[in-house]
């Protein structure tokens, strides 16, 4: 367990001490719940009455929060973002000795600062970088490469010739760099197979989460930049492009060949069709389903079509009121035959 200080925290992640600086801290709580030793975090003000009564050590606080503080505090513009790079340095993943495990095996040279977990395989021609985390059961295909200081979870599955960038983090059962699903139809309706020759390209400060499927390219790469972060349940289809930063929440699924901009987020369970391109900066809203092309920033929801949220919200709103309307309708409908017969 590492214990720090207050001042030790704000001289390696800034902010202002309110109070006694060499407060001791273990462990994060939520206001609700912390004890001794502990630092909690106000990040939406409707927990702001949490604050009054929290037992914690300390708190994260806006500016604006600082003075309802009972207790010692720091004080940052962002709390929730503060509490992130906190619980990172109090919380660091564990890793296993390096070295190749009994059980596992490898055709390739394997660094000294890496560990190969039981029962894993590395096959032939693989680039590992320093301080790789290769978890039990994992299967890294010839050809792979897998930069330096990424973690990979029990029993994933890179497929030949698939690359993955620096401190990327893959949790259990992810593939990455399956066939893409790409068949031609016969005159008989049967399929034939389109070999998919394309690779994986995945950036740095990637995560991926369990049981997502990325495919590889029909011709050229599937692509994934830099500080992506997929949820689990993910589907990547063959040859889409997902821009820096852009983070997808689980269940969505993404046909292929589609182009999706940079720090965009995507809700849970929506579905994105193919050779379709999103802007930069777009936000997707949860269960939506998206048919066609969004060129310009801003928040989307609904189903077919998608449209600009604002518009969806009033749209829906009429929904709502249909059989209202309706009956109103038939009532003006019987009043103007009435006033007609009546001339």
């Amino acid at each position: 367990m590492i214990t720090v200080t207050l001042a030790e925290i704000i001289a390696r992640l800034g902010g202002e001490v309110r109070g006694k600086d060499s407060t001791r801290i273990s462990r994060i709580a939520t206001l609700e719940n912390a004890g001794q030793e502990t630092i909690a975090f106000l990040s939406n003000p409707k927990y702001q009455k949490q604050l009054s009564q929290t037992r914690a050590s300390a708190v994260i606080v806006a500016p604006d929060f600082a003075g309802q503080s009972p207790v010692p505090c720091i004080i940052t513009p962002q709390p929730y973002l503060y509490f992130a790079r906190l619980a990172q340095w109090l919380n660091p993943p564990p890793r296993p000795a390096p070295g190749l495990h009994p059980t596992a095996s490898s055709e390739s040279v394997v660094p000294s600062s890496v560990s190969v977990g039981p029962g894993a395989r590395v096959g032939r021609g693989v680039k590992l970088g320093t301080s790789v985390m290769i978890g039990p059961g994992c299967v890294i295909g010839d050809g792979a490469e897998i930069g330096d200081d990424c973690i990979l979870h029990a029993a994933c599955t890179f497929y030949a010739g698939t690359r993955i960038g620096r401190r990327a983090i893959v949790h259990s059962g992810a593939v990455i760099g399956a066939d893409g699903f790409g068949f031609a139809r016969e005159q008989d309706g049967s399929w034939v197979k389109i070999p998919q020759t394309g690779g994986v390209w995945i950036g740095d400060d990637v995560e991926i989460g369990a049981s997502t499927c990325i495919d590889r390219g029909a011709i050229e790469d599937t692509v994934i930049e830099d500080g992506v972060k997929l949820d689990n349940q993910i589907q990547i289809a063959h040859n889409v492009h997902i821009g820096a930063h852009t983070a997808i929440a689980g269940c969505t699924g993404i046909a292929g060949s589609a182009i999706i901009g940079k720090r965009c987020t995507i809700a849970g369970a929506c579905n994105i069709i193919g050779h379709i391109e999103i802007a930069d900066d777009v936000n997707i809203l949860v269960a939506s389903i998206i048919t066609k092309s969004i060129s310009r920033p801003g928040t989307y929801a609904g189903a077919v079509p998608s449209q600009p949220y604002a518009d969806w919200l009033q749209n829906y709103s009429h929904l709502r009121h249909l059989d209202g309307m309706a009956d109103k309708i038939r009532r003006l409908e019987k009043r103007l035959t009435e006033l007609e017969k009546s001339k």
